[in-house]
């Protein structure tokens, strides 16, 4: 689970990584950067390099036209029987999950994977008003029995092994649980399939938002989505303003993107399109759908014409499988929700320089992220952006590294801004 930091020491955090954490992420990461290489050879470089030109163009279009497609999104949304809430920050975007639950007596919340919630910390939120929430997802269940966040986007549970995820069932389910993933998959169903049942709210967020048609978009390859989506009589979705995409034939490139880049699957097991609650008896869905559009910062990265290009990212966690710092360390010294290259740009726009400092300069700058992006996020560049605000402060944010070491960059700068020193 996720407590928004109030400082993050990466330095201090990967100290503390657990001797076998780096081979289990390591042959998770192995296994997906193979998978997703069969598929790229399968189609061809040069129809790769179109589609992820295409999706940079698709994105960067979106991003820059946001107050158009947002203000499309929410005419469909509500055309379509929705409701549609506009939350600033993360405490706005909590305060109204919660008055919806409240004003439906909501007891029991189930969830889909969902960064953005995990962003605001909403499972705290909702325990400390007496509602119930339960990740549904296999490794978001695994880590909140555990207690912690998740390690990777895709693979929250990562740098568990199954020995460790065995040991957590049979201490926390009172289970015994053997080592077998088959087994363990099985017990966790045994449970979630209880609460799907019984739950009277429904949480997600959403991989995209189709303007056009004010549909929500969810991948999944557990199924657990549509469970929490169409079991419950009420749904509610947070997600990041920068998720709008235009239209359908915008939404099917970033799909093709996105399964081959996140697991290297040709598409998902499970994909959603949800366009309002359900219209008639006898139809799937919720009976009352709401639609909370997340800023919680992403206005104030705009600001900033190469750092906003972290805000085209559709979460694929490619650049986290390729980076050999997360590699090494796992998610969790990252501090936050975001991990690998992706946190290190996105957390410290959101956070703040003041709380993130660090992560910028959690890179060797080897450009292999940037290389493996779907939507060709240049990730280095960004970081150079970042790490220039930091020591000097920018139209965004002022600088936050110690006088001297500001000192010691602006010295630097001078003395190697001589042709001589080179000679």
């Amino acid at each position: 689970m996720s407590h928004t930091p109030t400082h993050i020491d990466f330095r201090a955090n990967t100290q503390h990584v657990p001797p076998h954490m780096p081979s289990s992420v390591q042959k998770a990461t192995t296994k997906f950067l193979g998978n997703r290489a069969g598929l790229v050879d399968l189609l061809g470089a040069e129809q790769w390099a179109a589609l992820r030109q295409a999706g940079h163009d698709i994105r960067r279009h979106g991003i820059i036209h946001l107050d158009r497609y947002l203000v499309q999104l929410e005419e469909q949304v509500t055309r379509a029987g929705g409701h549609v809430h506009w939350a600033r920050d993360a405490a706005e975007a909590r305060q109204i999950v919660l008055d919806i639950a409240q004003q439906h007596n909501v007891k029991n919340v189930v969830k889909v994977k969902s960064m953005a919630t995990e962003e605001i910390d909403l499972n705290h939120a909702l325990q400390a008003n007496g509602i119930q929430a339960l990740e549904t997802d296999l490794g978001e269940y695994i880590v909140q029995l555990a207690g912690v966040g998740p390690s990777h986007i895709i693979v929250p549970a990562v740098h568990l092994t199954k020995e460790g995820i065995a040991d957590l069932f049979h201490e926390k389910l009172g289970v015994d649980a053997p080592p077998d993933p088959i087994k363990l998959a099985a017990m966790a169903r045994t449970r979630l399939r209880e609460a799907f049942l019984s739950a009277d709210m429904g949480v997600s967020g959403a991989n995209f938002m189709v303007a056009e048609t004010g549909t929500i978009v969810i991948v999944t390859n557990e199924g657990n989505g549509r469970m929490c989506t169409t079991l419950p009589p009420l749904h509610v979705a947070v997600v990041g303003i920068d998720k709008v995409v235009p239209d359908w034939e915008s939404l099917t490139v970033l799909l093709k993107l996105l399964a081959r880049s996140a697991t290297g699957q040709k598409i998902s097991t499970y994909t959603s399109f949800i366009t309002g609650p359900r219209r008639a008896d006898g139809e799937n869905g919720p009976q009352e759908f709401h639609l909370i559009l997340l800023d919680n910062g992403r206005t104030r990265i705009l600001q900033d014409e190469v750092a906003r290009q972290t805000l085209l990212c559709i979460r694929c966690g490619a650049c986290l499988n390729v980076c050999p710092v997360y590699n090494h360390v796992g998610g969790h010294a990252y501090g936050w929700v975001y991990s690998g290259p992706i946190g290190s740009i996105l957390s410290p726009q959101l956070l703040g320089a003041q709380v993130a400092a660090d992560l910028p300069f959690a890179s060797s700058l080897c450009g292999a992220c940037a290389d493996i992006c779907p939507v060709k996020i240049p990730i280095p560049q960004v970081l150079l952006r970042l790490r220039h605000r930091v020591v000097e402060g920018d139209q965004v944010e002022g600088p936050t590294a110690p006088p001297v070491i500001r000192a010691g960059a602006g010295a630097g700068t001078v003395a190697f801004s001589r042709p001589w020193v080179y000679r």
